[in-house]
C-alpha cells in the first residue's frame, strides 16, 4: 500500500510553540521517560517539588505533572529545570530509565495506560515510592505476558487481512492525501535549505545529521532487517548500495521517518502495518516533495501528457514509487480519482488502492490480498507483452465501468512484479497513452471469464488431473512472533553489539 492512513504522532514546528518533540532533539521523546529522568535528577539533588517549581517560575503541580508524564514540557521550560538541577537537556532527554524500579514504573504505567486495561475496567494500581519493587517485578510480568497471550492469538493472517481491509478504509476517505505527513516533510526539507529539485544522497546526509544520526552502509544487516537503527549511538545501518541508489536513499529515509514521525514500538500487527505505511508515505515525500511534484503534475496535464513514467525519471526514483506518490496527490491536487495495484505475476494482488469505483476481487471479509486479478485487465496483460521494460497502456471495460491503465513490469528478487495506475474513462484525456488501441472486456466474478477453464479443455481433463498445489507456509502460521513481525531480535542485537563503539563479544 500507500502510505498513510493513521495521522502521524509527532510533528515539527518551531521550539517555542511546541512540546521537546521537535527534529532537533533527534527523536520524539517519551513524556514517562523524560519525567522518570527528571525526578531522579530532583531527588539526587535532594530538592523538593516546590523548590525547584519556584526556581523555574512553575506551580508545585505543573512540575509533578511532568514528572509524571502527564504534560510534555517546552523546550524553554525543560531548559530551564536543567539549569536548575544542574543537569543538561540531552541528559533529561536521554531514552534510557534513569534506573530499573523507573523502567518498571514506565512499563506498568504504560500498561494501565492501555486501552486493553481500560477495557477491563479494574482499578488501577497506585505508582509510588511505598509500592515494594517485588509488587512491580510481578505486575509488570503479568502484564507483559498477557500482551504477549493477547498477540499471539491476535497475529493471525486473519488479523492482518482485517488490519490491511481498515487501513485500506481510511486510505480511501482521506483520497490518500495525509497533510500532516506532508508539512512535515517539507520541515524537514525546509532544514537543509533544500534548493529544490530531486533529494540528492549528500541531501538525505544531511537530513540524518540534522536529526543527530549518522548512515553507515554494511554488508551484514541480518537478514531479516531492512535497516538497523541504533538509537543508543545514533547511527543508522543500511544495505551497501549494490541494488541501487534509489533504494539507499529511500530505506535512509524511511529509517527516519519513525524518527520524526514520533513511532512508538508497535503494540500489535495493526500498528505496526499503519507505521509501514506512514514511512513510506514520508520517504516518498521527501523523494518527490509536494510543492514541486504538483506543479510537474499540473503542467503535464494542461499539455494533456501526465505519465507515470516522466514522474520516475524526473525525481529519480523507482516507478513503484512515483506510481505510489500520484495517487498521494492525483486527487487532493488535480481532482483524478484513481487506482494503483502491485500484482504478482500469477496475478495475486500485494498492494492496491482505490477511490474511482473500480471493485478489485476480494475475499468474504472485504480483504484483497492474495486474491487474484482478472486475465483481462492490463496488470496482467503487461505480462504478455515481447517488451516488457516498456509501459502497457489499455482500456478495460470491467463490472465498475471503463478504466484506462498504465503497468510496467517489476524485476525483483522474488520474480515479476505489475504495478499498475489507472483512471476511469472520463478522465483519460489528460495522460499520455490514450490513444491506444488496446482493449478487453472483463466479466469478473463471473467464472466463465477467465477462472473457469473453456469447455473443450475441461471434457478432456476433468478428473484427469490432480495437480500438487505450492501452499505458502505464511496462509496457514501464525503470523511471525515479536514486536516487529519476522525480525530475529537476537540477530539484531548482536549486529549492534559487533557495531557498537564500544563493542564486546557476546555470545
Amino acid at each position: 500500500m500507500t502510505s498513510t492512513a493513521p495521522t502521524p504522532t509527532g510533528r515539527l514546528t518551531t521550539p517555542d510553540e511546541t512540546p521537546v518533540a521537535t527534529a532537533d532533539s533527534r527523536a520524539t521523546p517519551d513524556p514517562l521517560t523524560l519525567g522518570r529522568r527528571l525526578r531522579h535528577a530532583r531527588q539526587q539533588s535532594q530538592r523538593t517539588l516546590t523548590d525547584v517549581a519556584d526556581a523555574v517560575g512553575m506551580s508545585p503541580s505543573a512540575l509533578s505533572l511532568i514528572e509524571t508524564g502527564k504534560r510534555e514540557p517546552r523546550l524553554s521550560v525543560l531548559t530551564a529545570l536543567a539549569h536548575a538541577l544542574g543537569t543538561s537537556v540531552p541528559d533529561l532527554l536521554a531514552a534510557a530509565p534513569p534506573t530499573r524500579r523507573a523502567a518498571l514504573e514506565i512499563k506498568l504505567e504504560r500498561a494501565q495506560r492501555s486501552e486493553a486495561y481500560e477495557s477491563l475496567g479494574l482499578p488501577k494500581v497506585k505508582i509510588g515510592p511505598r509500592l515494594p519493587q517485588e509488587a512491580l517485578e510481578a505486575l509488570v510480568g503479568m502484564h507483559e505476558a498477557m500482551t504477549a497471550a493477547q498477540a499471539d492469538q491476535a497475529a493471525t493472517p486473519e488479523h492482518a487481512r482485517r488490519a490491511n481491509l481498515e487501513l485500506r478504509e481510511r486510505m480511501r476517505a482521506a483520497d490518500n492525501y495525509f497533510g500532516d505527513i506532508e508539512r512535515a516533510a517539507a520541515e524537514m526539507l525546509r532544514s537543509i535549505n533544500h534548493a529544490g529539485g530531486p533529494i540528492s544522497r549528500a541531501s538525505v546526509d544531511r537530513l540524518a545529521a540534522h536529526m543527530g544520526f549518522t548512515l553507515v552502509h554494511t554488508s551484514d544487516l541480518p537478514s531479516s532487517t531492512r535497516t538497523v537503527t541504533d538509537l543508543q549511538n545514533q547511527r543508522i545501518y543500511l544495505p551497501q548500495p549494490e541494488a541501487g541508489q534509489h533504494d539507499s536513499r529511500s530505506l535512509a529515509l524511511q529509517a527516519l521517518a519513525h524518527l520524526v514521525l514520533g513511532h512508538r514500538v508497535p503494540a500489535d500487527y495493526a500498528e505496526f502495518l499503519s507505521q509501514r505505511v506512514e514511512i513510506n508515505y514520508f520517504a516518498a515525500a521527501l523523494l518527490m516533495p509536494e510543492k514541486e511534484t504538483v506543479q510537474y503534475l499540473r503542467t503535464a496535464m494542461q499539455d494533456k501528457d501526465i505519465a507515470i513514467e516522466d514522474l520516475r525519471d524526473f525525481f529519480a526514483v523507482s516507478y513503484e514509487t512515483a506510481a505510489h506518490r500520484f495517487t498521494n496527490l492525483a486527487t487532493k491536487h488535480l481532482g483524478l480519482p484513481v487506482h494503483f495495484m502491485r500484482i504478482a505475476q500469477n496475478g495475486v494482488i500485494f498492494k492496491a488502492y482505490e477511490n474511482d469505483g473500480i471493485q478489485f476481487p476480494s475475499d468474504p471479509s472485504g480483504a484483497i490480498e492474495g486474491q487474484r486479478v482478472c486475465r483481462s485487465w492490463t496488470a496482467r496483460r503487461v505480462f504478455e507483452q515481447p517488451d516488457l521494460s516498456q509501459a502497457f497502456k489499455a482500456y478495460t471495460d470491467t463490472r465498475s465501468g471503463t478504466y484506462w491503465c498504465t503497468a510496467l513490469v517489476d524485476r525483483t528478487p522474488d520474480g515479476l512484479f505489475s504495478v499498475n495506475v489507472g483512471v476511469p474513462y472520463q478522465h483519460v484525456k489528460w495522460f499520455r497513452g490514450r490513444e491506444t488501441q488496446h482493449r478487453s472486456v472483463s466479466r469478473c466474478p463471473d467464472p466463465a471469464c477467465c477462472t473457469q477453464p473453456p469447455a473443450q479443455l475441461s471434457e478432456r481433463w476433468d478428473g484427469q488431473a490432480w495437480p500438487s498445489a505450492r501452499v505458502h507456509s505464511h496462509l496457514l502460521a501464525a503470523m511471525p512472533p515479536g514486536v516487529f513481525p519476522g525480525v530475529d531480535d537476537t540477530e539484531v542485537y548482536r549486529f549492534l553489539e559487533r557495531h557498537a563503539p564500544t563493542a564486546s563479544p557476546i555470545d
